[in-house]
Order: structure tokens, then sequence, then C-alpha cells
């Protein structure tokens, strides 16, 4: 029953904490005039900020548990913060898109179609793309996208963090 409270809490803070950074850094992208456009550097930050955070979650939990991880154990935390964070970035989202910069969506359609054109689609296959990407800009879908994509992300990262660090009792002796 400990262990439970020890990961709960261990799934927030780290869960948090992850949504933290990943609101800052697009704070960042948004202050500097790049958020339509960022660099390929902002995807490794992030990417590395989010399988950083869940490791160190796994190995928290692991700590507090008395030196002992099942891969289970390992999972549930890693998705766990996943989630969370994702939860929490939905909610950013959601405010960035409909506050902050209201005109977001009709700006990255904008320079979606531009790249569209100079890679020489017809007017006709931009239509095309045009009302595929609107099925998938609603606030709705586009937080359920990426909790999934998180969760999925979290469970891979975790699983692997997981395999490398799992020790039972048995395995003690």
């Amino acid at each position: 029953m400990e262990n439970q409270v020890d990961s709960k809490k261990i799934i927030i803070n780290n869960g948090l904490l992850l949504a933290g950074i990943s609101i800052l850094l697009s704070l960042i992208i948004y202050a500097t005039g790049n958020h339509l456009e960022p660099h390929w550097s902002v995807s490794l930050v992030s990417g590395l900020a989010f399988i950083a955070i869940i490791v160190l979650g796994v190995k928290k939990f692991k700590e507090s548990n008395g030196g002992f991880l099942s891969f289970g154990q390992a999972v549930k935390i890693g998705v766990g913060i996943a989630i969370v964070s994702a939860l929490v970035g939905s909610i950013y989202q959601y405010i960035f898109m409909n506050f902050i910069e209201p005109d977001y969506m009709t700006q990255l359609i904008e320079v979606q179609q531009q790249k569209w054109l100079d890679q020489g689609m017809s007017d006709e296959q931009i239509e095309a793309s045009q009302e595929m990407m609107s099925k998938f800009s609603g606030p709705l879908m586009t937080a359920a996208m990426g909790i999934i994509s998180s969760a999925i992300g979290g469970f891979i990262v975790s699983a692997i963090a997981g395999a490398v660090m799992k020790k039972s009792e048995e395995e003690q002796y």
C-alpha cells in the first residue's frame, strides 16, 4: 500500500515537472516568434526531457522501493508520468490556441499551404490535404492524439528503463 502512495506522488510530481518544462519551452518558442516553424533542436530538447524525466521517475521509484522494481511497476510509472504531462499540456494548448494566440491554427495552415506549394502540389491536392488536416485539428482531437501519443512514448521509454533497471527480491539472493 505504501508503494502505491509513493508511485502516485512520483507520477504526479514528475508529470507536472515534464509539463512545466514543455510549457516553458513552448512559451520561449512563442516569444521568439518561432512557434509556427520551430527549429529541429526544439524536438531534440523535448524528446530528451521526456526520456530523462521518465527514467528519473522510474529510478526514484526503485530507490524508494528498497531497490526493487518490477517491469510492470516501471511501465506504470512511465505511462503515468507521460499521461499527467499530456493532460496538463493539453490544457495549456487549449489556453494557447483560444486566448494567447487565437489565430494560431489559421497561421499554421497558411505556413503548411506554402510548404505544399513549394513542393509542387496541385490545388486539388492542397485542398484535399487541408480537409484532412481540419478533421484532425479540433481541440478534442488534438488533445486525444497528444495524450495517446504521450502514453505510447511513455510506454516505450519506461519499458526499456524497466527492462534495464528491474530487480526482484528473488534476484537479491
